[in-house]
């Protein structure tokens, strides 16, 4: 059984960007009739009076103004008019008011300069649309703006870059509520891969084909199937026939990630479903997922996941309950 996720606030305004916008809803405002527990409860907050323009010429009428905030266990912000159009003052205040007090926000896009306005990300991790980082670094000087990645969970603080890595970003908050397999429900439901790790970079040159007769995909499929062992880049070069430099050059062209990041990922991802799915010790899933010492995996598993697989086990796995 799972805990009730509690309101999401999505943000309209005037000028409002569509594609952020539908993100957003249809992740946290859609029906879920395919689960047998409490979805997110939603509400369209109006930070303008009046019908708002969206992209495309469409008109947005809200649920309300700004009020409902008060109630938002999760606030997103998808996109923003223009980079530097002011912040209302009132969304301003709204804003810190509901951090104060637990809420959890969440930027698509240009959506950033909203969140940064607050002054809330000074000292933080942030990232946002590749083509906008040196801006939002330059204006505010105070935040760690990291221009190669896909979202950055910095706590009750998610950042996320262009339209599409807002999917990966909601989905990743819907994993933080729900564990891994309800975020892959959703994003097959999406009709779209499983949700992204936050490290993926944002821009990848060479899309990689999904057929078996790419060598590349053919490797990731051998190497998933042998995650049970101590893998090394040589070995996937090796069956990849390659050499080990030129194969460190395609595969991270066309993945976004080194070889050895990718491996940990999807070791963790095996990690993740084995404790939300069996009651297998956590030895025997260090083992399964290829780590030679269960102090190593869990190290790992903390670093990436943020809380260790016992903390995780509890949270998610079979008969438990979620959003502790």
């Amino acid at each position: 059984m799972h805990a009730n996720p509690g309101l999401v606030a999505i943000l309209a305004y005037d000028g409002l960007c569509t594609f952020e916008f539908g993100i957003a809803v249809e992740i946290f405002g859609l029906a879920r009739p395919e689960f047998d527990f409490p979805w997110y409860a939603h509400r369209i907050v109006a930070v303008d009076q009046g019908p708002m323009r969206a992209t495309g010429g469409i008109q947005v009428l809200a649920d309300g103004g700004m009020a409902l905030l008060e109630d938002a266990r999760t606030i997103v912000i998808p996109g923003w008019r223009d980079r530097s159009a002011p912040v209302p003052e009132a969304l301003l205040a709204a804003l810190r008011q509901a951090h104060a007090r637990g809420a959890r926000l969440l930027s698509i896009c240009s959506g950033v300069f909203v969140l940064a306005a607050t002054g809330l990300l000074d000292g933080h991790r942030a990232t946002t649309h590749w083509r906008y980082t040196t801006e939002l670094a330059q204006r505010f000087p105070a935040i760690r703006v990291d221009p190669d990645v896909l979202y950055v969970d910095a706590g009750q603080l998610i950042t996320s870059a262009g339209s599409a890595a807002g999917i990966d970003a909601c989905l990743h908050l819907v994993a933080r509520d729900f564990g891994t397999h309800i975020a892959n429900s959703v994003a097959r439901r999406l009709v779209m891969s499983p949700q992204r790790t936050g490290g993926q970079a944002q821009f990848i040159p060479t899309p990689l084909s999904p057929t078996p007769r790419n060598d590349l995909s053919r490797v990731m499929q051998w190497a998933r199937e042998r995650l049970h062992k101590p893998l090394e880049v040589r070995e996937l070069a090796s069956e990849a026939a390659m050499s080990e430099r030129t194969f460190l050059r395609r595969f991270t062209e066309a993945t976004g990630l080194p070889p050895k990041a990718w491996l940990q990922h999807e070791r963790l991802a095996r990690a993740r479903a084995l404790l939300e799915s069996t009651d297998q010790h956590t030895e025997q899933i260090a083992a399964q997922c290829g780590y030679r010492s269960v102090e190593s995996f869990r190290v790992a598993f903390r670093g990436v996941v943020g809380v260790p697989p016992s903390v995780y086990r509890e949270r998610f796995g079979r008969g438990t309950t979620a959003l502790s």
